[in-house]
């Protein structure tokens, strides 16, 4: 009998929710590989569905427009056709957003026939925590365990998700839409939970801007349907998220039904807080260095109030920081690190290693300074409001940080170089995370 094969995980453009996934299904014991979209491409692995060949694709969250180009048009087709033939789709976030219809072909997969709906303010695709959700019991994706009563336990995580725009008369099925806020619910930098409602109205009346989260209600979080003899599952809410047991156990559920047998339903916590090594101490001291200064600059941001602690994997951060960024950064670097590197992987780290550390100390030294210039402009704010440019300030950020969306800067020099290192040692067992 074929050995089953193993889920393929979309690398591209992923960062941190890559890393997520990746670790969400080794976690439930379960075979997967990185793949890259030029491999895709190439048609290394996407030959039709079959007895040992790969029956799901599942990409994680990030900008889903990247991913489309890292595909490019063959490797958007090559998925399409793949899917036609009888192919599992599960798409989080970014990869929901990728496989939904675009007017240019080259932009995604237009495997559903739904499109992408703007957030009627900005300030709303700044959402984050765990949301209520109102679960359709009669469709088999959904696990008969979270519909059983609607318990208040089917509470799914949402990262700064996008938002589905319904379309009337298309053979698309809600498994699950927003109900309510979770306890750990946030807009932005404000936890919700501990702003009482009569506030909300007030700052409605005054200001003119709804911070409440009533915009959601009724809207559709995760989505499944046909494409040919295939199908995808479309999820706003990244159910791979550690230690969430309702997403946990649709992930699962999910798994499955594609004809994997995961050995547990629940993700076990992501310890990034404390990190381990794996690589000798030699060759590895510029990562574990790198790492170091990277924690070092989340500590200092939190100390002036830029950061703030959110979970275990995850730093929180006041609008307008690049909290997302330098996540990315710690995740992959913590992952590195703790993955026992692979011959491709010190061969690389022989030629990558000294730019590397260049970069890095230029990195570290900029982001320093950029979080305490920030720190005082906001005390200044008041007083001396000119006396540190905002300008300066952004063109400070975005040469070391890049776009919020596009990316770029040092970082991202960095990112690329620290996320190869993971690719080329995926076979490894983690230390520690």
């Amino acid at each position: 009998m074929p050995a089953v094969a193993p889920i393929h995980i979309l690398w591209d453009s992923a960062h941190i929710w890559g890393l997520m996934a990746w670790r969400a299904v080794r976690a439930l014991g379960l075979p997967c590989r990185l793949v890259k979209g030029q491999e895709i491409a190439e048609g290394a692995f996407l030959r039709k569905p079959g007895p040992g060949k790969a029956s799901l694709l599942l990409v994680p969250g990030g900008n889903a427009r990247l991913k489309a180009q890292a595909l490019g048009p063959d490797g958007l087709e090559t998925v399409r056709r793949w899917v036609a033939q009888g192919g599992r789709y599960l798409g989080f976030c970014g990869g929901a957003g990728l496989a939904l219809r675009h007017e240019n072909a080259a932009a995604g997969l237009n495997l559903c026939p739904w499109t992408r709906a703007a957030y009627p303010q900005r300030l709303h695709h700044l959402i984050s925590g765990h949301v209520r959700v109102r679960l359709r019991a009669d469709d088999p994706r959904v696990p008969p365990e979270l519909t059983a009563g609607q318990a208040a336990d089917a509470a799914l995580p949402v990262w700064w998700p996008g938002r589905f725009a319904p379309e009337a008369g298309e053979d698309v099925r809600v498994l699950a839409a927003y109900d309510a806020p979770g306890e750990d619910f946030w807009l932005a930098d404000l936890p919700l939970r501990r702003i009482p409602a009569q506030v909300f109205e007030t700052w409605q009346a005054l200001y003119g801007v709804n911070l409440s989260a009533d915009f959601l209600a009724g809207q559709p979080l995760v989505v499944g349907g046909a494409y040919g003899a295939g199908g995808y599952i479309l999820s706003y809410s990244h159910l791979e998220t550690p230690r969430s047991p309702a997403a946990n156990a649709w992930l699962a559920h999910l798994l499955r039904m594609a004809g994997y047998a995961p050995q547990k339903a629940l993700v076990p916590l992501w310890q990034l807080r404390a990190p381990c090594a794996a690589w000798p101490a030699e060759s590895g001291a510029p990562l574990l260095r790198a790492l170091n200064h990277v924690r070092g600059l989340l500590d200092l941001a939190v100390e002036h109030h830029l950061f703030f602690a959110r979970t275990h994997w995850l730093w929180g951060w006041r609008a307008g920081q690049p909290g997302a960024a330098c996540n990315n950064l710690h995740a992959a670097l913590c992952t590195a690190a703790g993955l026992p590197p692979s011959a491709a992987a010190l061969a690389y780290w022989r030629e990558a290693g000294p730019r590397f550390t260049a970069l890095e100390d230029l990195f570290t030294a900029g982001a320093e300074g950029y979080f305490l210039a920030c720190r005082l402009a906001d005390t200044l704010a008041s007083t001396l409001p000119e006396a540190v440019g905002r300008r300066g300030l952004e063109h400070q950020r975005e040469a070391l940080f890049g776009h919020p969306m596009n990316g770029g800067g040092l970082l991202e020099e960095l990112l690329t170089i620290a996320e190869e290192l993971t690719y080329l040692s995926q076979g490894g067992i983690p230390c520690g995370i």
